[in-house]
């Protein structure tokens, strides 16, 4: 059987007792379609880095999907009012691939998403985003297998409910299998405008201000290589699942409640955000703690707090310690109750 800690960038969890690898869509929909039959547990694995799998691993039915293919219809007529590409990708195409391809075939949309880790059809599913993107940006449908009505439904991007981090995907889960994801991209030389102050200043430009696609990329790799973001064997500050939490959406007491400093930006729906990192590093959380409870084996990330990172043998265990202390010294210091990005196997915080 084998372990999905060969299989999920955090490289943690134990055996999947069933594993298929689905190669093409028919397989993907049998593979979960007959598992939801017998009635046998499914876990749907692309890319494994939004996953921490208990260390008994999962007993039931591991799809890993492995589907591929990218098909393009692209409008280059020079028109800037309508050229444009629409591509429809297969869900285990890798994400990172997707970027560099856009980049170079001049699709405008994603190129601030470069270095993320894990598979196109993940992304809608979290509404994968940063550096001032998202994913829904340029998300025009998405198709799936829908485990409850067992068929295969679309939803336009409207219908996906996108918001910070979350769709209707997110909110139902484990009902929608993504088969693959249509993107609708304007063409040009220049990326979208530059929505995120750290990005401006890392390109150069301000804020609001557009630079070339291939700028941006680069810009953005370096920025994320900085914090740990992009995988690296040899780096265990890569050993992770990204960003362990998501930003706080607060209320209007509890972001006034935050001391001096504190950073806070009101949203559209009344909330206000905060920063999980300022929030984590604050309560005494900083770059490379590592916890008594939790042991040497995990740690904050020595590049960045929202970062917890395998050392090289820990167990899911120790990493879940760790988290929770972080969470709860946040909740006791600011009031604020942080909650995990990553989807938990088997395990809970």
């Amino acid at each position: 059987m084998p372990d999905l800690r060969d299989h999920t960038t955090l490289r943690l969890g134990g055996p999947g007792r069933d594993w298929v690898r689905a190669t093409t869509e028919a397989e993907l929909v049998s593979a979960v379609a007959d598992a939801d039959a017998a009635g046998t547990p499914v876990l749907v694995l692309a890319g494994g880095s939004n996953l921490v799998v208990a260390d008994l691993g999962f007993e039931g039915r591991v799809v890993q999907v492995a589907t591929t293919g990218v098909t393009a219809d692209v409008d280059d007529s020079g028109d800037p009012s309508c050229s444009g590409a629409t591509v429809t990708v297969a869900a285990g195409e890798p994400w990172d691939e997707l970027v560099a391809t856009a980049v170079e075939r001049r699709w405008v949309g994603v190129e601030a998403l470069s270095g993320i880790p894990g598979s196109v059809g993940a992304t809608p599913i979290q509404n994968v985003g940063a550096y001032g993107q998202d994913v829904s940006q340029t998300i025009a449908r998405v198709r799936v297998w829908d485990r409850v009505l067992r068929g295969v439904r679309t939803f336009a991007a409207g219908e996906c409910d996108f918001g910070y981090r979350s769709s209707r995907f997110k909110a139902d889960p484990g009902r929608h299998v993504v088969l693959d994801v249509t993107f609708q991209f304007r063409m040009g030389t220049l990326g979208a405008p530059v929505a995120y102050a750290e990005l401006a200043r890392a390109l150069g430009v301000a804020e609001g201000a557009r630079a070339p696609l291939a700028d941006v990329r680069e810009a953005v790799l370096g920025l994320r290589r900085g914090k740990g973001m992009v995988l690296d064997e040899a780096d265990h500050d890569t050993w992770s699942a990204g960003s362990f939490f998501t930003n706080p959406l607060l209320t209007p007491e509890q972001a006034a409640a935050l001391p001096d400093g504190a950073p806070r930006w009101e949203q559209p729906d009344g909330t206000w955000k905060s920063s999980a990192a300022w929030l984590i590093e604050h309560a005494g959380f900083g770059k490379g703690y590592t916890s008594p409870a939790a042991g040497e084996r995990v740690r904050l990330s020595t590049k960045h707090t929202l970062a917890i990172t395998n050392r090289g043998d820990a167990t899911t265990e120790e990493l879940l310690t760790l988290a929770r202390e972080v969470r709860d010294g946040v909740r006791e210091r600011f009031g604020v109750t942080l909650v995990n990005e990553p989807v938990t196997v088997g395990c809970s915080l």
